[in-house]
């Protein structure tokens, strides 16, 4: 038996399983943040703060009450976050480090192989050298390696950051202490993760069951490859073959496309329709989401599920740009209804508005930008401007 899902459920289903649907009001507390992001599975971390970092606006837009402390003292202190990678360097819960492990013994089939070549003879002494100086002497920042004990020239002159350092991490070797002033704080592993999430163990087949099932409780409903995409811990064909495997727990599920196309085969657990009536209404309040927001990850699903092309034009050249360097979702409800190019003066203590642009369909009536005006209000708090300055024309919606 086949579900038939309509769009408008998808888009629900998948707003509640990316956290998006509960009320952003409620006290989160540090508990409570460790649960939403083991719910979500991981938060992508990122240098650019053109309003606010990454990591922090994801959880933000998702929670009011979110405190940057407590992310830090989960990472730094209680050690029940870590950093790695996924698509690209994510926060992620510690309780999934003992999967990880399967990543870096692949990494270290691989990249060192790859990354051996790249640097020449004498690579792996220089990983082993830098091991030893930390084993040694501390946590260090790339920096400080290079000026401590590679000054005379050769191998540590050439970014050291994205060679030993950064080879040590992805095969888990090292982990990140902390961060300063957004730069990698590097330490031994067994110095950074607590001993009861390091030293769990997990064979293959029960990595690649928790990799698949996992990354489909996460999305609701998917295709064999997004369930390979959601981790990047598998590859496509490992996704297919567990699918194949595990059809007896699997029902298949029809979604409706956003134009009213062809519905789109995907799979489910089992039970998944019982759940369906369960599912809440995201809040009505308009949010800025991240770039990197999670439900932004998979372009191809979020154009499908909510007729919203998107992508980031940081490397396009600036009159080649559609929108601007860094421009934010806005999401309403169950839709993404525009996005909008804003920068933080901390300087000046202003939230600088340059431009919104809304969607096609999409009304600039009173009601509606009174809700943009009220999030606006709220990331200006969060970000710590005291005002918002909206340049000449930056309502392209009235132009």
């Amino acid at each position: 038996m086949t579900i038939r899902l309509s769009n408008s459920d998808a888009r629900r289903i998948f707003l509640a399983k990316q956290g998006l649907s509960g009320a952003p009001h409620r006290a989160l507390g540090k508990d409570g943040l460790l649960k939403l992001i083991h719910d979500i599975g991981f938060v992508q971390v990122d240098s650019i703060a053109t309003v606010e970092r990454a990591h922090h606006q994801i959880l933000f837009s998702r929670n009011q009450t979110y405190r940057r402390e407590h992310l830090t003292s989960l990472l730094e202190d209680d050690g029940e976050l870590f950093e790695h990678w996924t698509h690209d360097a994510s926060i992620i819960p510690s309780s999934f480090y003992r999967y990880w492990k399967h990543r870096f013994k692949w990494e270290g089939e691989t990249i060192v192989e790859r990354w051996s070549k790249w640097r020449g003879e004498g690579f792996e002494k220089s990983c082993d050298d830098t091991y030893q100086r930390i084993a040694q002497g501390g946590p260090v920042l790339a920096r400080e390696l290079k000026e401590a004990e590679h000054t005379s020239g050769g191998w540590w002159n050439w970014h050291p950051s994205k060679t030993a350092l950064e080879i040590l991490w992805r095969t888990g070797k090292l982990a990140i202490a902390r961060r300063e002033n957004f730069q990698k704080v590097y330490d031994l592993t067994e110095r950074v993760i607590p001993s009861h999430h390091q030293d769990a163990e997990v064979e293959h087949h029960e990595f690649i069951d928790w990799a698949c099932r996992s990354a489909l409780e996460r999305l609701g409903f998917a295709t064999h490859g997004e369930i390979a995409a959601f981790w990047d811990l598998v590859s496509p064909d490992e996704a297919k073959t567990w699918v194949a495997e595990h059809r007896d727990e699997l029902i298949d599920v029809a979604i409706e496309p956003l134009d009213g196309g062809k519905p789109r085969s995907s799979y489910a657990l089992a039970g998944f329709a019982d759940t369906l009536g369960d599912v809440p209404e995201p809040p009505g309040r308009v949010r800025v989401l991240s770039p990197f927001d999670p439900l932004l990850r998979d372009r191809n699903r979020t154009e499908r599920l909510f007729g919203f092309f998107y992508r980031i034009e940081i490397f396009v050249p600036e009159p080649k740009r559609e929108y601007g360097y860094y421009v934010f979702p806005l999401i309403e409800g169950d839709r993404l209804i525009g996005r909008i190019d804003m920068k933080a003066d901390r300087k000046r203590g202003s939230l600088d508005v340059r431009r919104l642009w809304l969607e096609r369909g999409v009304k600039a009536s009173s009601g509606r930008m009174e809700r943009i005006d009220a999030e606006l209000e709220r990331v200006a708090r969060f970000t710590g401007v005291e005002r918002i300055e909206r340049l000449d024309g930056w309502n392209a919606s009235l132009l």
